[in-house]
């Protein structure tokens, strides 16, 4: 009988489809997802490693791979060119800047509501007040100078003759008690107590007015056209996974970033970590009712009028294309927020 003859044929068949039926989801075929951050692996890149470490990008149906940036990698050239997937841009400006020279990208989500940029003085000098800052030689990159330094002269009247260039070492500035050096309060301020032997007095240009997001999430337009799906799950992983760095167990994420970054220290990460929450840089504003990761267009037209006004983009500039509120302002996780 012919169907005697094919009786173990269709056993084999049976059972790789029982097989299949009781599979697991989490061995269904993941997508693939690059992204690149635009410095080497850190606390403020946290929430992505915790959302790679504890398996949140898996569960959005996500592989994810962090390529960390560095002094001499192109990350963002990466994406433009689609090697790359997402890319991590560390400011608003980088997206008006992508509208001006129509760059097809866009921003789909600010993790840091407040940009972590400071200026550090030395104490004991009479500084008190952020505008007495004026007072001292600064030392500004020349990427500073470009941006958020135009608006310290247009809105606080500081001047280009104080500047020295910031050599991205903190000996310049140790060596003279009357200056004033850049840096970010997650990190700078650290090592400048650990070589000056001195706590800095430590001003943040976000709480000076300086309203623009930072820590964004860039990725190309056709992605958002082609695979909104997509961008939408690696974006709502990116923000479980910072709600997990910033208030739960984040041992195995810090672990990923000292493995790429040799050079990070325990001490640093913990200190980056507790400077988050202390200045509210991801968890704060419109992040509270909106969740992490928000943004809005007031805001947005507000740091665009801010750079207008100090002459570092120009007004004609279409500026709302340069970003898209479509993936966020969603209240993802604020369940995960602790109750205070």
């Amino acid at each position: 009988m012919p169907f005697a003859r094919d009786f173990p044929r269709v056993l084999a068949w049976l059972s790789v489809c029982l097989a299949a039926a009781v599979r697991p989801a989490g061995a269904a075929t993941l997508d693939k997802v690059s992204f690149g951050t635009n410095w080497v692996a850190e606390a403020e890149h946290g929430g992505f490693f915790q959302a790679l470490a504890d398996g949140t990008y898996r569960k959005y149906g996500l592989d994810v791979n962090i390529l960390p940036g560095g002094p001499n990698t192109g990350n963002r050239m990466l994406l433009v060119v689609g090697k790359l997937d997402f890319y991590l841009s560390a400011n608003s400006l980088q997206g008006f800047d992508a509208v001006a020279h129509n760059v097809p990208t866009i921003e789909v989500a600010a993790m840091f509501q407040k940009d972590p940029q400071v200026l550090i003085a030395h104490p004991g000098e009479g500084i008190k007040r952020f505008t007495d800052l004026k007072k001292l030689t600064l030392f500004v990159s020349r990427e500073g100078m470009a941006t958020y330094y135009q608006w310290l002269k247009a809105d606080f009247g500081f001047r280009d003759a104080q500047v020295k260039p910031y050599i991205f070492n903190p000996q310049p500035f140790l060596a003279d008690n009357r200056s004033a050096m850049q840096g970010y309060v997650t990190s700078e301020p650290f090592a400048v107590e650990k070589e000056g032997k001195f706590k800095p007095k430590v001003f943040l240009l976000a709480d000076q007015g300086f309203s623009g997001y930072s820590t964004l999430i860039e990725t190309r337009r056709d992605l958002v056209a082609n695979k909104p799906d997509l961008v939408q799950r690696f974006v709502n992983a990116s923000i479980i996974g910072w709600y997990h760095y910033l208030y739960g167990n984040n041992a195995a994420a810090n672990a990923l970033i000292k493995r790429q970054n040799p050079e990070m220290t325990d001490a640093l990460l913990a200190y980056s970590l507790a400077k988050m929450k202390e200045h509210g840089i991801v968890d704060t504003g419109d992040a509270l009712t909106l969740g992490i990761g928000a943004m809005t267009d007031a805001r947005m037209k507000n740091f665009f009028d801010e750079m207008v006004r100090a002459g570092v983009v120009k007004a004609a500039l279409d500026y709302r294309k340069s970003y898209t509120l479509q993936f966020v302002d969603k209240k993802v996780g604020l369940n995960l927020r602790p109750r205070r």
